[in-house]
């Protein structure tokens, strides 16, 4: 059913004074976001502002990604080219060594970076993986002032509880589409598994990152279910990733999110986890392009260079576009 879409700054205010008295959006309300007319985007990002500048200011917090592990993965998520159906042409190693990790730490740091996020593919770490994570984490913590988010895939038992004891800040396993959405993206594992792993690091009191991709055949609806569901969780930190349709993957066709609906979106998650990490991440690039600098009105993060498979912007760029805005980038933030 088409929902009717608000109109006008005080309807987005309203909103956003019910985000911040702590009250969480109906479903109704969310598709009215999301299917707002674009000419009330900048009134809607305004409205997100003061929620976002409640709790966070001005400041941005950056990550930067690593690819510690490419490739040869069994899983067959549909938007991934390292999966095992894609025919992407991408690099394929094994685990990279310790000496390897640390430089992608010393690299993190020079980008202004305060997460060093360690991405592996695969299900699940190997024991033998697990020692090398674990090793480099330990060394990082004692020579570096950086917070560590591990991307590791499904965890064994002992394991979430070893990457704590290492030293890891934050683990991350995105929720990644609804889920009535998520058979049509992956047959090898389950969404509750995922909710289990995320679940299973707050336990031992790593910090729960947990988010989406937008553009994978979901309904308005199914996205503000995801929002609300991450709410649930209590994630964290929240990476909004916008879907790059690769060639080779069973997405590859795909179209882009419009920049407009990738706005409605930020602004979407930012009322529903007002408190949270809001990260632009994957495919912002190419989905927001030229309205990338108004994400920052409601999201507070972003990840700088390169992603997994494919290329980000000019790190100078990204902190380029935050000092013009007014903004400041916020140091070792977790």
């Amino acid at each position: 059913m088409k929902v009717n879409t608000m109109t006008g700054n005080q309807e987005w205010l309203s909103l956003a004074k019910k985000s911040l008295n702590g009250e969480c959006l109906t479903i109704e309300e969310g598709l009215a976001v999301l299917e707002a007319n674009d000419d009330e985007v900048l009134p809607l990002m305004q409205a997100a502002f003061h929620v976002r500048r409640h709790f966070y200011g001005k400041k941005v917090k950056l990550n930067m990604i690593i690819n510690a592990k490419s490739g040869f993965c069994p899983e067959d998520c549909g938007y991934c080219s390292q999966s095992i159906v894609s025919t992407a042409p991408i690099q394929k190693y094994s685990l990279l060594d310790k000496e390897t990790l640390l430089a992608g730490a010393r690299e993190a740091m020079s980008r202004k970076a305060g997460t060093y996020c360690i991405v592996a593919s695969g299900k699940g770490p190997t024991n033998k993986d697990l020692d090398q994570v674990v090793e480099a984490v330990k060394e990082i913590r004692e020579t570096m002032p950086l917070k560590i988010c591990a991307c590791l895939g499904i965890l064994k038992d002992g394991q979430a509880e070893r990457l704590a004891e290492a030293g890891v800040h934050r683990y991350n396993h995105n929720l990644n589409t609804s889920k009535a959405n998520y058979p049509s993206i992956t047959t090898t594992h389950t969404y509750d598994q995922r909710i289990e792993t995320v679940e299973k690091v707050k336990a031992y009191g790593m910090s729960p990152c947990s988010g989406v991709i937008i553009g994978m055949g979901e309904s308005n609806q199914e996205i503000a279910e995801m929002a609300l569901a991450l709410r649930e969780l209590d994630a964290d930190s929240i990476p909004i990733n916008f879907l790059n349709a690769i060639p080779g993957t069973p997405l590859e066709g795909a179209g882009r999110t419009p920049a407009m609906k990738a706005l409605k979106v930020l602004a979407l998650f930012r009322f529903i986890c007002p408190s949270k990490e809001i990260r632009v991440a994957g495919g912002r690039e190419i989905n927001l392009r030229t309205l990338q600098p108004l994400s920052l009105y409601a999201a507070n993060s972003l990840f700088v260079g390169d992603y997994l498979t494919t290329a980000g912007q000019e790190i100078s760029n990204d902190h380029q576009m935050i000092e013009d805005l007014g903004f400041e980038i916020e140091l070792n933030a977790l």
